[in-house]
């Protein structure tokens, strides 16, 4: 594959901190209204974001007879909801609290006649502020947002080219607002044990559904608090006896005994470039390792 490393910008934590806190937190009251309307899929696909040419996306969100959509636009910086009917609403991206955003977003929807209730507690993160009460995290650097959407959009290309080397079952590459990552899953095709892991305001049957089969995933994460660094990560559930030991591939790559799952440092992957290449190599090679080690029928699962 071709690689130019611009395509690939540096996003070092610290200098983001807020503005990662703060769009955390923006894409999860997005993410909820999907969330709220859109039937169950499963492990909780019909919540999830996609990667588009600007930003990200909910896709299409049912209501009755209608549609809405809700995307972020990281080049002009807007929030825009969209209506089938062709009426829109949208508001700036720029530096403004939690609290304003979640208020402004709703009465974007409330103004296209699209009614939604949703549960407004952040998930996946400790000492969450509900959306309306949240005035301290108010950051946005248009700079580091636009990086961000700038990898995940190359990691959405890479990832792609990974998911379609594999014919069983395998998610839609898709960003969770939840852990906030950008992910692709493929499945060996049996059932898996109960799922035991918690998160911070999800109930243990909603970490079950997610978990309930036997997968391999991996994926790019910008880091947070615990891990202040941007990487790509692959583990696999359960994890087979020997995973943690696999030798994997390239060169930077290393088993994290708290997160439980393979990292390549971001900053790595960019040093030792082409990113492409790397990236690809470590997936394949944790892959390659959980299927050996858990007797998946590569055979059948995959394309020759």
């Amino acid at each position: 594959m071709t690689d130019n490393i611009d395509a690939w910008p540096s996003l070092p934590f610290a200098e983001w901190r807020d503005t990662r806190a703060t769009l955390h937190l923006w894409m999860q009251g997005g993410g909820k209204n999907r969330l709220a309307q859109a039937p169950m899929a499963n492990h909780w696909w019909q919540a999830t974001l996609y990667v588009t040419a600007r930003g990200l996306t909910t896709s299409p969100i049912p209501f009755g007879h209608r549609t809405c959509q809700i995307d972020f636009d990281f080049i002009d910086h807007r929030l825009l909801i969209a209506s089938s009917d062709g009426r829109t609403a949208s508001l700036a991206l720029e530096p403004r609290s939690v609290a304003d955003f979640y208020a402004e977003v709703m009465a974007g929807l409330a103004s296209l006649d699209f009614a939604v209730k949703i549960w407004t507690t952040p998930v996946e993160i400790p000492n969450a502020i509900p959306f309306e009460k949240d005035h301290m995290h108010a950051s946005y650097d248009k700079e580091f947002a636009n990086r961000f959407w700038r990898i995940l959009a190359q990691c959405d290309r890479v990832l792609n080219a990974f998911r379609s080397r594999f014919i069983g079952k395998a998610s839609p590459v898709h960003f969770f607002w939840g852990s906030f990552d950008l992910a692709v899953t493929r499945f060996s095709g049996r059932r898996a044990p109960d799922y035991l892991g918690a998160a911070p305001n999800l109930s243990d049957w909603v970490m079950r559904e997610a978990y309930s089969h036997e997968v391999s995933s991996c994926g790019f994460w910008p880091g947070d608090d615990f891990f202040s660094a941007p990487a790509f990560y692959s583990y696999a559930y359960p994890a087979p006896p020997g995973f943690a030991d696999a030798a994997v591939r390239p060169s930077g790559a290393y088993w994290h005994r708290d997160l439980k799952e393979f990292i390549l440092p971001y900053d790595a992957a960019r040093r030792d470039g082409p990113v492409d290449d790397r990236l690809l190599e470590f997936i394949e090679s944790v892959y390659a390792c959980a299927a050996d080690l858990g007797h998946w029928d590569r055979a059948a699962l995959e394309r020759g």
